[in-house]
């Protein structure tokens, strides 16, 4: 019987006879479920409205061509749901459910539970532990926890749907698992990775965006733009004559907003444009 540990680990970690549990799939059948669900639903959707007008079109008509070519949407649509089917259910079955340390005290393995299988690796082979954040716009996308042995031999643990160890803290998280092995050779790390892949000029920011992220004046946002390295695309709007619009790539501008944060945080008294660090 496994209890769960109280606090911000609450739902992630919990601690077996064996030893100490971190938990990144709570249950295999919502998993599974999830997966399947969201098989059926996306073609459903994206069909739905072909499916309704040729429906429109056989009422008003009763066309034949109509008929069949309503039939070929069902059945692609068909195909499209048990493909979907079968890939996420083989990547939820594919999918690390919890890692636990054994034993609890003095752990010498760490045991790796899958859906169908589970595998056994020691501790003093591990060469490192490492927490991966990813981020879009300041927003954590996605956490996993690598189980590095060197060469190549690594295991990622990743949630496959929100489950309680994507919301948790990450420092606590390191806590946790250098109390695990943080007295042997392997070492726990952290990296952060920042998605850095927008189109253009769509998901970049305007002016106004920009300045009211910063807060800033929008009149300073070209001279602190360029200040701190954050590229800008300009371009004439479709339609537009002379109008040139600047947008200004998200990922940068958002570090930058960052250390803004952090020197007004130090330096309250100081004004938003002095507040503004120096550049890297």
């Amino acid at each position: 019987m496994a209890t769960r540990e109280p606090g911000p680990l609450a739902g992630v970690v919990s601690e077996t006879a064996a030893g100490a549990r971190l938990v990144f799939v709570p249950s295999r059948v919502r998993a599974v479920g999830f997966a399947i669900g969201s098989s059926i639903l996306v073609p459903v959707w994206i069909a739905a409205p072909l499916l309704l007008a040729f429906l429109f079109v056989i009422l008003l008509t009763d066309s034949p061509a109509a008929w069949a070519l309503l039939w070929i949407v069902v059945g692609l649509t068909v195909l499209a749901v048990a493909g979907l089917i079968l890939g996420t259910a083989w990547l939820a079955t594919a999918a690390v459910r919890w890692v636990e340390f054994r034993p609890r005290e003095d752990p010498t393995q760490v045991a790796v539970a899958g859906f169908l299988r589970s595998k056994r690796i020691a501790v003093a082979d591990l060469e490192r532990i490492v927490v991966v954040e990813r981020f879009r716009l300041g927003e954590r996308k996605s956490i996993t926890v690598v189980l590095d042995r060197g060469r190549g031999w690594t295991t990622e643990c990743e949630p496959v749907y929100p489950a309680p160890v994507s919301r948790v803290d990450t420092r606590v998280l390191l806590e946790w698992l250098n109390g695990r092995v943080g007295a042997g050779r392997t070492s726990v790390e952290y990296r952060k990775e920042t998605d850095q892949n927008f189109s253009c000029p769509a998901d970049w920011w305007a002016q106004a965006d920009l300045a009211a992220l910063w807060r800033v004046p929008a009149g300073a946002v070209d001279e602190l733009a360029e200040r701190h390295g954050v590229r800008v695309y300009r371009y004439t709007p479709r339609g537009a004559m002379t109008e040139t619009v600047s947008v200004y790539h998200p990922g940068r501008a958002y570090e930058v907003a960052e250390g803004f944060w952090a020197e007004r945080a130090r330096h309250p008294e100081t004004g938003d444009t002095q507040a503004a660090p120096a550049a890297e």
